[in-house]
């Protein structure tokens, strides 16, 4: 460990605390429907899609028509995904001359993007056309995150609003949210990408010349544009197969940090922007510092462990920390603090690999995942996630304060409580269960490259990554077959869309509810003591259902290193 990579991660904190006020503003403009300096460029387009499509922005929804369009947008984006990939062979800009993507990887690679998931079961550079990684992948980009952003703000409203029957106009939401945030912030990060020598080409490849004088032939295409949104969304599918270990994709330190920084920004900003929905901004506070005492902790495990190297190869005489799977450029503190913040955002981009990590290196990236994708999260999901987490918490504090319980000034009732632990149960259950069908089926255990303990692992993260709506993977687990392209694209489907509804069913429900003042025996949801209470819930109900499969994993892996094995 050194000073340099401790201050890393300090400064990469304060500088998003910065950022949390001014962009958790510029979205709730958006939540309320607002103007923004932006409106007078981009105001006509939304105009004009809500005149071809026949929406009327101002019609209300409640819960339950707001979450059929939104399944019915996924599903309609899902098929025309799959589509693509299943003809991308008879398709236009397909330089390469790539064949059709088999159908069960299309499948697969289809409900991953739908789910913001974007777990990539094949080499980018070799399978997909740039007709494909434009139009079926990169748009599934923005539209998974806008959908993500949308539901936050159903969420919102369900706090915000009183004796209400509506939680807003899905259409409109997601239509504000990808003009006016996610475009132009994928533009101007793009350029800086490019700017920093991101390549941004319809051409296929490009012809160099090695020192040796052997001819190879470099793969390229309209990276810039796809990684810009990637982290911005926190979607994390890479355009190449390395991801953002690509110098194309991630080309230096700088780029580095400003690709860490993205991936937390709007998930940040929506806490502050919670705040001021529900009239309070020091909620929003309260539960950014939460999420981010529970990420500090996370960091600091990776990057401990990883800069403390493997003992086995100390005894063999290579001294220093674990650069196995690293990039020199990014070193070790840029490795695992890239690792903590990609798995705690629901992100899944990765510019080291994990499955080179060691045993409790690689057990934070699956913690972070196991408690449910919260800790800050992906855009939207991560805050209405947390949020589900502050209702069993208030519900706990209005046991110990003997009342009934409060949250920002509505009463939580069973109805709630229920929901939210329906939806909060389902990453277990599908988790263990479909690791557990893995582990001892033939098809299943054919997948992992390791055996034993690190081998469970690798099985054990990638339904983790799946139902998490992760997406990156302890890469010693062979992915691309029939049963984990089906077994991951039902996980997948299962750990976004399970949450989704309870969650927009609890949102309807607090709609409906009258506003209830603070009284002398509420429980304080803003100071240290709640803060605390969030972290304990977060760590208890989110984690301890994971304890028997980490013991089986990376803590068998790490006993097994510590008595001299390598793993």
């Amino acid at each position: 460990m050194s000073l340099a990579g401790w201050a890393l991660i300090l400064v990469f904190i304060a500088i998003l605390l910065l950022l949390a006020k001014p962009m958790g503003a510029w979205m709730f403009a958006l939540y309320e429907g607002r103007r923004t300096p932006l409106h007078r460029l981009l105001g006509p387009v939304e105009t004009g899609f809500y005149r071809l499509s026949g929406i009327d922005p101002a019609a209300e929804q409640g819960w339950r028509r707001y979450a059929v369009h939104m399944i019915l947008f996924n599903l309609g984006l899902l098929l025309l995904t799959y589509v693509i990939l299943r003809t991308q062979a008879w398709l236009p800009f397909n330089p390469r001359g790539l064949p059709n993507v088999a159908p069960d990887l299309a499948f697969n690679t289809a409900v991953s993007f739908t789910t913001n998931t974007n777990w990539q079961s094949y080499a980018g550079e070799a399978t997909m056309s740039q007709l494909s990684q434009m139009v079926a992948l990169t748009v599934h980009n923005f539209t998974s995150a806008a959908t993500g952003i949308a539901l936050a703000f159903a969420l919102f409203r369900g706090f915000a609003r009183r004796e209400a029957g509506t939680i807003g106009n899905f259409w409109a939401d997601v239509t504000r949210i990808t003009l006016y945030l996610l475009l132009p912030l994928s533009i101007l990060f793009a350029v800086f990408l490019i700017a920093n020598g991101v390549p941004q080409t319809l051409a296929g490849s490009v012809d160099a010349t090695t020192v040796e004088g052997a001819r190879q032939s470099i793969a390229l295409g309209p990276v810039a544009s796809q990684e810009a949104i990637k982290l911005l969304g926190t979607n994390g599918g890479g355009f190449f197969n390395a991801n953002s270990a690509h110098p194309f994709e991630n080309p230096n330190a700088l780029t580095n940090l400003f690709q860490m920084l993205s991936i937390f920004l709007i998930a940040v900003g929506l806490t502050w922007t919670f705040g001021k929905a529900v009239g309070n901004p020091r909620q929003g506070w309260a539960i950014l510092a939460a999420m981010l005492v529970l990420f500090l902790i996370g960091a600091s495990v990776v990057y401990w462990q990883e800069a403390a190297g493997n003992p086995v190869l100390h005894g063999l005489g290579v001294p220093g920390g674990n650069m196995e799977g690293k990039e020199v450029r990014f070193g070790i503190a840029g490795s695992a603090l890239y690792a903590a913040v990609t798995t705690a955002a629901s992100c899944g981009a990765v510019n080291a690999m994990h499955d080179s990590f060691t045993a409790l290196g690689g057990m934070i990236p699956l913690i972070n995942m196991q408690l449910g994708e919260v800790v800050v999260g992906g855009v939207g999901a991560g805050v209405y996630g947390f949020l589900l987490f502050a209702i069993l918490a208030v519900f706990v504090a209005g046991l110990m304060v003997g009342r009934s319980p409060e949250y920002v000034g509505k009463k939580i009732e069973a109805r709630e409580v229920k929901l939210a632990v329906l939806a909060i149960a389902v990453l277990p259950l599908v988790i263990l269960g479909f690791t557990a069908l893995s582990a001892v089926t033939p098809a299943g255990l054919a997948g992992p490259l390791a055996k034993g303990p690190h081998g469970f692992s690798e099985i054990l993260y990638a339904f983790t990554s799946g139902v998490a709506n992760n997406g990156s993977a302890f890469a010693g687990l062979t992915a691309a077959t029939p049963w984990y392209d089906g077994l991951l694209g039902v996980a997948m489907w299962i750990g976004r869309f399970f949450v989704i509804i309870p969650m927009l069913a609890i949102a309807g429900s607090l709609a409906a509810k009258k506003y209830v003042p603070a009284g002398a025996g509420s429980f304080p949801t803003t100071g240290p003591l709640w803060i605390g209470l969030l972290v304990g819930i977060v760590l208890i109900v989110g984690g301890l259902t994971f304890l028997p499969s980490l013991a089986l994993g990376p803590i068998a892996d790490h006993l097994a290193m510590i008595r001299g094995q390598l793993f």
